[in-house]
C-alpha cells in the first residue's frame, strides 16, 4: 500500500487538470463531484497508508519514494522524491481529512455560485500543492508546493474578484508573503552552497558536523528559513495579510487560513529542526515572536465586529502558540496544537459561514444575537469549537494541546517564566474574546432573523469536526502520551520534565485564567455591556480601540515607510524618467541628422568648396600634428 504514496497529491492534481481544462462544459454538479471525490480518494489512501505505516513504525520509521529525476545538471540534481515519517503523516492526514470535510461542505455552500468550477479547480490545486509541500524529501520540491499554496491563496482570497476590495486583499496576501518567500529562496541557495544538496535528510545529517552551535552560518540559514515561515504563517512582522484574507469564501478561510496553509511555516521549522537547534538565538527569537503575537492578536480579536476577522486574529494568536512551542524546543507540542487547531478552527469558520449565509451575508456580530434558537445545531457545534479554542479544561481537545505548550514553556531555562506568563495571559484573553463572540452571536435579543436554506447536508462536516474538537486531545492524556510518543520517531523529545507539584499547579493557574476570561466575556457583553461602552468612550478606550482594531497600526506603519515612498517614486517615474536618457540620445541623433541635411543643397560649387576645405584641413593636420 505504501507504494501508492505518490497518488495522495496526484488525485487532487488530476482533479485540478480536469476542472481547469473542462471549465466551459462541466456542470456545477460535475465540478463539485470531481472536486470532492478526488480529495476523498486522497483521504482514503492516506488513512490506509497511515495504518500500514503505524503498524510497522517500530522497524521502519520512515518511507522514501523516488519518482524520478526533476532536474539533473552538472553540479546539481533534484528528484521528485516523497518522504513520509510520523510528522509528515500527521500533516498529510490533517490536510486530507479536514480538506475533505471542507470540500464536502463547499459542495453545498457554494453550489449556487456561478464560478463553482473555478472554485473547485483552485481548491484541488491547493490540496495538491499542500500535500507536495509536506511530503517533499528535498527543499526544492517543498518550495514548489510552498509557492503553489501561495498562488492558490491569492486566487481564492480574490475569488469574488468583481468586488474590488477582494482583489486588493488577494494582492496584499501575495505581496506580503513574497517577502518571506524571497528570504526562504535565498536560504535555499545558502544551504545548497554549504552542503551541495537540497535533500532534507542529507542536510540534517551533515549540519551538526559542518556547523557548530551558534556559528554565524547556521544563524543566517535559520534566520532565512524563519523569514519564509513568518510570511506563510502570518507571524510578526508579516501578519498583516491574514485579517484581510477573510474576503474569500468561508470554506477558503477554513481550509487555507485556519487548518493548513498558515501552518506551513510551523512544518518548515519542525522539518528543519536540527538547523534551528544549532541557532539558539533564532530559537529564542521564535519564542519571543510567538509570545508577543499571541497577545497582540488576542487584543485585536477583542475589538473586531466582523465574526470572521475575530477568527482570523484568533488564528494568528494560535499559531503564535505554535511558534512559542517551537522556540522552546517543544516540537511535539507545536505539532499537537497544529493537529487540534485544524479541527476546532475549521469548525468555527465553517459554522460562521452558515451563520453569515443565513443572515444574508451579515458579518457584524452586533447585528446578530439570539441565534441559538434560530439555528440550534450550528449553535452547539460552534460552542464545541469555541470551547476548544478557549481551552476549556479537561473536556476539550484545545485544553490538552495548549496546556502542553504552557507546561513546556514554563520549564524552558532562563526565559521560561516570562514566556509562560505571556501564554497564560493569552489563554485568558482567548477565552475572553471567544466568550464575547459567542455571547454577541448566539445570546441576547434576536436582531436579525435567519433565512431557511434548501439543504442542511453541510451540517455533517460540522458535527464530525465538533466531535473531534472535544475528543481528539485525549490521545495525549497521561500516562500514555500517544501523540508525543508517535512524534518521537521523527522529532526530539522535550528535554525537561515537570515535578508533580508543577503538574498540578500550572494547569490550575491556566484553568483559572480561562474561566476568568469566559466569565468576563459573558458579564461584560451580556450582563453589563455599559461598562465596555463607557470605557470605549474614554480617551484611553478610544486610543486602544483604534490601535487594536487596526492591528496595532502595522498597516499604517508599512504604508508610511514602504508604500507611500514607492508610490511617490512611481509617480515621479510615471513619464519614464530613466527612459529620458535614451530618448534624449535618439532626439540628439535626429537633430544632428537635420543639421547634416542642411549641407545637402544640390549646388555643385558648395560641394567642391567643402571637399577643398576638407583636403586643406587634412593636409594641415598631417603636416603640423
Amino acid at each position: 500500500m505504501q507504494n501508492l504514496l505518490w497518488t495522495i497529491p496526484l488525485f487532487p492534481l488530476a482533479g485540478f487538470i480536469v476542472l481547469s481544462t473542462g471549465s466551459k462544459w462541466l456542470s456545477s454538479k460535475a465540478a463539485y463531484s470531481i472536486g470532492v471525490s478526488t480529495v476523498a480518494l486522497s483521504t482514503v489512501v492516506s488513512i490506509l497508508i497511515g495504518i500500514e505505516f503505524i503498524s510497522g513504525i517500530a522497524t521502519n520509521q520512515s518511507l522514501t519514494q523516488d519518482l524520478g529525476k526533476w532536474i539533473d545538471v552538472p553540479g546539481f540534481s533534484a528528484n521528485f522524491g516523497l518522504y513520509l515519517d510520523s510528522m509528515s503523516l500527521i500533516f498529510v492526514f490533517t490536510v486530507c481529512f479536514v480538506g475533505f470535510l471542507i470540500h464536502l461542505y463547499s459542495a453545498f455552500f457554494m453550489k449556487e455560485d456561478e464560478g463553482i468550477v473555478r472554485f473547485f479547480a483552485w481548491m484541488n490545486l491547493f490540496m495538491a500543492s499542500m500535500l507536495i509541500l509536506v511530503l517533499a524529501d528535498n527543499l526544492l520540491l517543498l518550495y514548489l508546493g510552498w509557492e503553489g499554496v501561495g498562488l492558490c491563496s491569492y486566487l481564492l482570497i480574490g475569488y469574488w474578484y468583481k468586488i474590488p476590495r477582494n482583489g486588493f486583499a488577494g494582492q496584499k496576501a501575495f505581496i506580503v508573503t513574497r517577502i518571506g518567500d524571497t528570504a526562504m529562496a535565498i536560504g535555499l541557495f545558502f544551504l545548497f552552497r554549504a552542503f551541495g544538496t537540497l535533500n532534507i535528510n542529507e542536510i540534517l545529517q551533515s549540519v551538526s558536523m559542518q556547523w557548530s552551535s551558534g556559528s554565524s552560518a547556521v544563524i543566517i540559514a535559520a534566520a532565512l528559513l524563519l523569514g519564509g515561515a513568518v510570511g506563510k504563517s502570518a507571524q510578526l512582522p508579516l501578519q498583516t495579510w491574514l485579517p484581510d484574507a477573510m474576503a474569500g469564501p468561508s470554506p477558503v478561510s477554513a481550509l487555507i487560513h485556519a487548518a493548513t496553509m498558515v501552518t506551513a511555516g510551523v512544518y518548515l521549522i519542525a522539518r528543519t529542526h536540527l538547523i534551528f537547534a544549532l541557532a539558539p538565538v533564532v530559537m529564542l527569537l521564535i519564542a519571543i515572536m510567538g509570545a508577543l503575537l499571541l497577545l497582540m492578536a488576542g487584543f485585536s480579536a477583542l475589538v473586531q465586529w466582523d465574526i470572521k476577522k475575530v477568527l482570523a486574529y484568533s488564528t494568528i494568536s494560535q499559531i503564535g502558540y505554535m511558534f512559542l512551542a517551537l522556540g522552546v524546543g517543544a516540537w511535539s507540542a507545536a505539532i499537537f496544537h497544529f493537529f487540534i487547531h485544524a479541527f476546532f478552527k475549521a469548525l468555527l469558520f465553517l459554522a460562521a459561514g452558515v451563520v453569515i449565509l443565513r443572515l444574508k451575508e451579515e458579518h457584524n456580530m452586533f447585528k446578530m444575537g439570539g441565534l441559538r434558537k434560530e439555528m440550534p445545531l450550528i449553535f452547539y457545534t460552534f460552542i464545541a469549537g469555541a470551547a476548544s479554542l478557549s481551552a476549556l479544561p479537561l473536556i476539550t481537545a484545545g485544553y490538552f494541546s495548549k496546556d502542553k505548550i504552557l507546561m513546556d514553556a514554563f520549564l524552558f531555562p532562563h526565559t521560561g517564566m516570562v514566556l509562560w506568563i505571556a501564554g497564560v495571559a493569552g489563554a485568558g484573553l482567548t477565552a475572553l474574546y471567544t466568550s464575547r463572540m459567542v455571547s454577541l452571536t448566539f445570546f441576547g435579543n434576536l436582531k436579525t432573523r435567519a433565512e431557511a436554506i434548501g439543504s442542511y447536508a453541510f451540517n455533517i462536516p460540522l458535527i464530525v469536526l465538533a466531535v473531534l474538537s472535544i475528543i481528539a486531545g485525549y490521545i495525549e492524556m497521561s500516562p500514555l502520551h500517544l501523540f508525543s510518543g508517535f512524534m518521537a520517531y521523527s522529532l526530539p523529545r522535550f528535554n525537561f520534565s515537570p515535578t508533580p507539584a508543577l503538574e498540578f499547579v500550572l494547569p490550575v493557574v491556566s484553568a483559572v485564567a480561562v474561566f476568568a476570561g469566559i466569565f468576563s466575556g459573558w458579564y461584560l457583553y451580556l450582563r453589563k455591556p455599559g461598562i465596555v461602552y463607557g470605557f470605549k468612550q474614554s480617551a484611553l478606550g478610544r486610543f486602544l480601540y483604534r490601535l487594536w482594531f487596526g492591528g496595532w497600526a502595522f498597516d499604517k506603519i508599512y504604508q508610511l515607510i514602504f508604500v507611500q515612498p514607492y508610490v511617490y517614486l512611481a509617480r515621479i517615474n510615471k513619464g519614464d524618467v530613466i527612459d529620458l536618457l535614451y530618448s534624449g540620445i535618439a532626439a540628439l541623433t535626429v537633430k544632428m541628422n537635420d543639421w547634416i541635411l542642411l549641407t545637402q543643397t544640390g549646388r555643385l560649387r558648395w560641394y567642391l568648396a567643402f571637399i577643398t576645405g576638407g583636403v586643406i584641413l587634412g593636409v594641415t593636420i598631417i603636416l603640423f600634428l
